[in-house]
C-alpha cells in the first residue's frame, strides 16, 4: 500500500491556515452552516456543537433539533439559530427531511449525527444530507453508525465527506486497525472518497494522498461532548471557505491545544468540553 507524508501544524501554521477576516465584511462572509444534531437525552451534543462552531469564528450558525428538545436549546443557546424540526418523540420524524430539503441550497457545510440518535427518521434526513447537498458534510456519531446502510450515496459524492470516527466506530465502518492506524485511515480515506479524521492520541486527518498527525491533546479530553464540539468547529472551518482537509486538520489542532490549555490551568480530571470552547478564542488571536 502506498505510504504518505504525515505532517504535523503548529499554532502559526494553523493561524496563517485560518481566512483573512476584512474590514468590510459581514457575517454572511464567515459561513452559513447547518447542524442537524440532538436527540431526548442528548440535548448537550447540540448545543456543544452550535457554540464550537460559533467560537471558531462561523458568520450563522442554524440548528435544527427535534421539536421535543427545542425548548431545552433554545434555553441553552443565544448565539446560534435555533429552530424546531417533526420530531417521533425522541428524534427527527421523516417529515423534517422536507424542511431541510429547503434549507440546503443556502449553506455553505453541513454537521450531522451528534446526539442524533439512530431512529428511522434519523437515518432519512443523512439519506437527505448525503444524496441532496452539494458542498462538504461533516458526518459524526450517530450518522457514522448509520453509514453502514448508505455507502453508495458516500461514494457517489462529488463535494467533500468528513468522517470523525473514533475507534470503535472506525471499525464499524469496515475498518481494520490491525493494519496500524496510518495505513488503516488512509485505506478507508481511500476506499469512501472521504476524508477520514481518525480519532485518538495523535488523531490522524488523510483524504488517502495527504495527510496530517495532530500533536495537541491530553487524556483529560475523552469526556462526553468533546467529539461534538471538534464536528462543529470542522464546519465551522469549512463554512469560511478552507480546504477541507486543511479544515479538519485546523480543527483538531485547535481542539487539542484548547484541552491542553485547559489541562494546565485546570487539571486533567475536572476539565469540561464546555470549558475547552470557552478558551479556544484565546488560540485565534
Amino acid at each position: 500500500m502506498e505510504t504518505i507524508a504525515w505532517k504535523k501544524l503548529d499554532h502559526q501554521g494553523v493561524l496563517k491556515l485560518l481566512p483573512e477576516r476584512k474590514r468590510d465584511a459581514h457575517k454572511g462572509d464567515f459561513g452559513k452552516i447547518l447542524l442537524l444534531c440532538g436527540s431526548r437525552g442528548y440535548t448537550g451534543a447540540a448545543a456543544l456543537a452550535a457554540m464550537g462552531a460559533l467560537r471558531c469564528g462561523a458568520g450563522l450558525v442554524y440548528l435544527g433539533v427535534p421539536a421535543c428538545i427545542y425548548a431545552v436549546e433554545a434555553v441553552k443557546l443565544t448565539e446560534p439559530v435555533v429552530f424546531p424540526l417533526p420530531d417521533d418523540g425522541t428524534g427527527y420524524a421523516g417529515a423534517a427531511v422536507r424542511e431541510v430539503e429547503g434549507l440546503l441550497a443556502n449553506m455553505d457545510a453541513v454537521l450531522i449525527g451528534s446526539g442524533m440518535g439512530q431512529g428511522a427518521g434519523a437515518q432519512k434526513m443523512l439519506e437527505c444530507v448525503l444524496g441532496s447537498f452539494s458542498g462538504s458534510v461533516v458526518v459524526d456519531a450517530d450518522g457514522i453508525n448509520l453509514l453502514p446502510r448508505h455507502m453508495d450515496l458516500l461514494r457517489g459524492r462529488t463535494s467533500h465527506t468528513i468522517l470523525t470516527p473514533h475507534a470503535g466506530e472506525f471499525a464499524r465502518l469496515g475498518g481494520d486497525l490491525h493494519l496500524g492506524r496510518e495505513r488503516a485511515a488512509c485505506a478507508m480515506a481511500r476506499e469512501l472518497g472521504c476524508i477520514v479524521l481518525l480519532k485518538g492520541q495523535n488523531t490522524l486527518i488523510t483524504d488517502g494522498s495527504a495527510g496530517y498527525s495532530n500533536p495537541t491533546g491530553n487524556p483529560g479530553m475523552a469526556v462526553g461532548g468533546s467529539g461534538d464540539v471538534l464536528s462543529g468547529m470542522i464546519a465551522s472551518l469549512l463554512g469560511q471557505g478552507l480546504a477541507p482537509l486543511e479544515a479538519a486538520a485546523c480543527a483538531a489542532w485547535l481542539h487539542g491545544a484548547a484541552g491542553d490549555l485547559c489541562a494546565r490551568e485546570m487539571g486533567e480530571y475536572g476539565m469540561l468540553p464546555s470549558d475547552m470552547v470557552t478558551v479556544l478564542p484565546r488560540l485565534l488571536k
